[in-house]
């Protein structure tokens, strides 16, 4: 066998697994109920990505170069600032995209 057909067979079982992971559920989920605890715990798990994602993004800090100050972070602070103001998520980025457009063309 040549590596081209590994690569073929090493992505055939990484869409299996894929699959099985995230459509299983869907196909056996009415037959295994979650437990209360369970289901209360996954309503945080959108908010736990994408935090996941954004706030090292927006950290002043980046490894091997120590601080470093970052626009980001402070369209991040702004878009908080409104979430906690209004808990609208659609203005939350609209405000935070236009502050840092606008910081951007600033600096």
């Amino acid at each position: 066998m040549s590596n081209g057909s590994y690569d073929i067979w090493a992505v055939v079982v990484m869409v299996a697994c894929a699959f099985v992971t995230r459509a299983g559920y869907m196909l056996v989920g009415s037959y295994l109920p979650l437990p209360d605890g369970v289901r209360r715990a996954l309503r945080y798990a959108p908010l736990a990505a994408l935090t996941a994602i954004i706030v090292p993004d927006m950290m002043p800090w980046h490894p091997g170069a120590g601080p470093v100050f970052d626009l980001k972070l402070l369209a991040g602070i702004a878009g908080t600032l409104v979430f906690l103001r209004t808990r609208n998520s659609t203005l939350v980025i609209v405000v935070g995209m236009l502050v840092l457009w606008l910081l951007r063309w600033i600096a």
